[in-house]
C-alpha cells in the first residue's frame, strides 16, 4: 500500500503544479484574444502597418496558446485520473470500500459455478479483480472468469502476467487512458455493427462528379476575381446549389455511415492511444510480443490507423452543423469526400479492426491479473499438470481479509474426492469456495491464494447456492435437480472439478441421504475431483467402500469457556462435535 500512497502523493502535487499552468494559459488565451480584438479596433480607426502587425501577432499566439490548452487539458484529465486509480487501490487495500464495477451484467444463473463462486455482482471475484475501463476489457475479462483457458494459454498468461506485474507505472497510464476514453457497451456495439454493414461502393459517375463540380465551382470563383464580371455570380449560385443537390442524393447513405455515432470518434481516438501505448512499450513475454505484433498492418501501427478513422467520424459528423455543412458542400462536396475515405478505410481495415480492439481487451484483462499479483505477493502460480494431480498449500479464499483468514493445506491425491463434514459456522461452504475460486483463477493463468499449487485445469462444475426461479416457476429442490443433471451431463463429456454443498435440502433425511451417497458413487465412477459437504455422519460410510478414491475429511469446533470456537483449519475424519445442541441449550432454545 506505501506505494499507492507515494503515487498519489505524486500525482497530488503534479495535478496542482498542472492546474496553476492551465489557468495561466486559460488568463492569456483570453487576453490575446482581448489584445487582438484591440488591435483591429486602432487599425480601424487609424490603419497603421504596425496595428496589423499586433493584430497577427496576438492571433497567432491565440492559435499557440490553444494548442498548449489542449495539451495541459490532456495531462490534467490523465494525471487527476492516476491520482483516483491510486487513491482507489488505497481505499480497496485498507477494506473501506471497492470502488470498481462488479460485472452484474454478465451474471448468468444457469452457468456452472457463476453464481454459487459469487464470480459476478457486489463483492464479488469480478469486482476485485476488475480494473479495465473500456467495455471489450471487461467483456473479456468476465469471459475468461466462465471458460477455462488450455494448458498452454493457461502458462503463456501466467508469464504475461507475471512481466506485467513489474510494470506498474505502464499499467496504471493505460488503465488512465481506458478510463478518460468514457467507452461504453453502445459505442463498442455502434462501433462493430458500423464495421459489419455493407459497404456498398459510391458509384463512379459520383466520384467523377465530386471532382468535376468543385473544380468548376473554383474556376468560375477564380474567373469572377479577375474580371468583376456579375454574370459569373449567377454561374457560381448555380453551380453551389447543384452542388447540395448532389449531396441531398446520398445524404441518407452519409447519415446511415454515421447512425448511433454519437462520440464514437473521440472513443475511437482513445482506442488509438491505448493501442499506441501497447506498440511503444517493450515486452518479453510470447503473448505480449505476439499481441503486440497484432498491431500492426501493412508496415503501419494500427494507431496510425484508428487515429484515421477517429478524424473521418469527426469530419464525417459535423454534417449536423447545417451552416458548416451548407458552405462546404456547397463549394467542395465536402462530406462526400469525407464519406469516399470512410468507405475506403473499411474496405481496407475491416477485417483488422475488431481484432485490434480484442487486443485492447485481452491487455486490460491481464493487467486487471498483473495488479491481484501485485496486491497479493505472497500469493502463487500454481504448477500446470495434465496427470489429474490438485494440491494446495495454505489454501484460502482471496476476498477474505487477509488478517483473519485461515490457510489449509490440502491434495486430491491419492484420494481424489473427498467427503467433508462440519458443523454451521465451521467454515465447510467458505473451503468449497476456496476451492472452487482458486481452481477458476488457476484455469485462466492468475495466482491463486496459496503458497504452493499444483493443479491439473478441469471445467468447475458447482451445486452449493441456487436460487427459486419465480419467473421458471422453478423450486429451489428443482433447480438443484436440473444443476446435479447438467453436472453428470457435463461429466459424460469430460472429468471434471467437482464441488457439492448439502445437496437435496428440499426432501425428507433418508431420501436426502441416499440420494447423496448415489450421486456421490456416480460423480466417482465419471472421474471426477472435488468435494462433498454433509451434515450425514452415513455419508461418510461410503469411504469404506472406495477407500483408494474418497477421504473424510472434517471441520470441527471446540467449546472453551462455555463457548463455541472455530478455529477454521482442515482436519482428517469425520466431525465428532455437536455445535448445535450446544448453542441451542446456552441460547434457551430447548
Amino acid at each position: 500500500m506505501e506505494i499507492y500512497n507515494d503515487k498519489a502523493i505524486f500525482y497530488s502535487n503534479e495535478l496542482s503544479k498542472i492546474n496553476r499552468k492551465y489557468n495561466t494559459i486559460s488568463l492569456l488565451r483570453l487576453l490575446s484574444v482581448f489584445l487582438f480584438f484591440t488591435s483591429l479596433y486602432f487599425n480601424i480607426q487609424k490603419t497603421e502597418a504596425y496595428l496589423q502587425g499586433f493584430a497577427v501577432l496576438f492571433l497567432a499566439s491565440f492559435f499557440v496558446l490553444m494548442r498548449i490548452h489542449s495539451r495541459l487539458s490532456f495531462q490534467r484529465e490523465q494525471t487527476s485520473t492516476l491520482l483516483k486509480i491510486n487513491q482507489n487501490e488505497i481505499a480497496f487495500l485498507k477494506r473501506e470500500k471497492i470502488p470498481f464495477e462488479n460485472g452484474e451484467e454478465f451474471q448468468d444463473f444457469h452457468h456452472t459455478y457463476a453464481y454459487d463462486l459469487d464470480i459476478f455482482g457486489n463483492h464479488s471475484l469480478f469486482q476485485s479483480l476488475n480494473r479495465t475501463a473500456t467495455f471489450i476489457g471487461k467483456k473479456t475479462l468476465a469471459t475468461s472468469l466462465l471458460d477455462k483457458a488450455t494448458n498452454d494459454e493457461i502458462i503463456a498468461n501466467q508469464q504475461a502476467i507475471a512481466e506485467l506485474n513489474t510494470k506498474l507505472d505502464w499499467r496504471q497510464e493505460f488503465l488512465a487512458l481506458a478510463i478518460t476514453s468514457s467507452d461504453s457497451k453502445n459505442a463498442y456495439d455502434s462501433l462493430l455493427h458500423w464495421n459489419s454493414f455493407a459497404n456498398n461502393k459510391l458509384p463512379k459517375a459520383l466520384i467523377i462528379v465530386s471532382f468535376v463540380f468543385p473544380m468548376l465551382f473554383l474556376g468560375v470563383l477564380a474567373a469572377y476575381i479577375f474580371t468583376s464580371k456579375t454574370i459569373l455570380l449567377s454561374y457560381l449560385t448555380y453551380l453551389f446549389i447543384i452542388n447540395l443537390m448532389v449531396l441531398g442524393k446520398f445524404f441518407k447513405r452519409i447519415q446511415s455511415e454515421i447512425t448511433q455515432a454519437d462520440r464514437i470518434d473521440k472513443v475511437v481516438k482513445q482506442y488509438s492511444l491505448l493501442v499506441q501505448k501497447i506498440e511503444k512499450e517493450t515486452f518479453q513475454s510470447t503473448k505480449l510480443k505476439d499481441l503486440q505484433q497484432q498491431l500492426f498492418f501493412r508496415n503501419v501501427t494500427a494507431s496510425t490507423h484508428l487515429n484515421e478513422l477517429s478524424e473521418l467520424f469527426a469530419k464525417m459528423e459535423t454534417v449536423a452543423n447545417y451552416v458548416v455543412a451548407t458552405l462546404f458542400n456547397g463549394v467542395f462536396l465536402y462530406h462526400v469526400h469525407v464519406l469516399k475515405s470512410l468507405l475506403k478505410w473499411k474496405e481496407s481495415y475491416t477485417t483488422e479492426l475488431e481484432q485490434w480492439i480484442t487486443v485492447i481487451g485481452e491487455f486490460e484483462k491481464l493487467n486487471s491479473l498483473a495488479n491481484f499479483a501485485y496486491n497479493n505477493p505472497d500469493f502463487c502460480f500454481p504448477t500446470i499438470n495434465s496427470d489429474y494431480k490438485i494440491g494446495f498449500s495454505n489454501l484460502s479464499h482471496p476476498l477474505l481479509n487477509p488478517k483473519n483468514r485461515v490457510g489449509n493445506d490440502t491434495h486430491f491425491y491419492p484420494q481424489s474426492f473427498m467427503v467433508l463434514t462440519g458443523s454451521n459456522m465451521s467454515g465447510k461452504s467458505t473451503f468449497l469456495r476456496s476451492l472452487g475460486i482458486n481452481m477458476v483463477l488457476g484455469g485462466m493463468g492468475s495466482v491463486v491464494c496459496a503458497s504452493e499449487a499444483t493443479i491439473h485445469p478441469l471445467p468447475v462444475l458447482v451445486s452449493m447456492r441456487l436460487s427459486d426461479s419465480l419467473s421458471d416457476s422453478e423450486s429451489y429442490f428443482f433447480a438443484e435437480i436440473k444443476r446435479l443433471k447438467q453436472i453428470m451431463d457435463a461429466l459424460e463429456v469430460q472429468p471434471a472439478f467437482v464441488l457439492l454443498d448439502e445437496i437435496l435440502r428440499g426432501t425428507n433425511s433418508d431420501d436426502k441421504r441416499n440420494g447423496t451417497i448415489e450421486v456421490l458413487k456416480k460423480v466417482i465412477a465419471k472421474k471426477a475431483i472435488g468435494a462433498i459437504a454433509t451434515h450425514d455422519i452415513e455419508v461418510c460410510l461410503t469411504t469404506n467402500e472406495y477407500p483408494d478414491t474418497l477421504i473424510n475429511n472434517c471441520f470441527e469446533v471446540e467449546i472453551k469457556d462455555n463457548d463455541l470456537h472455530f478455529d477454521y483449519k482442515l482436519r482428517k475424519g469425520v466431525c465428532q462435535n455437536k455445535s448445535a445442541t450446544f448453542l441451542m441449550k446456552k441460547m434457551g432454545v430447548i
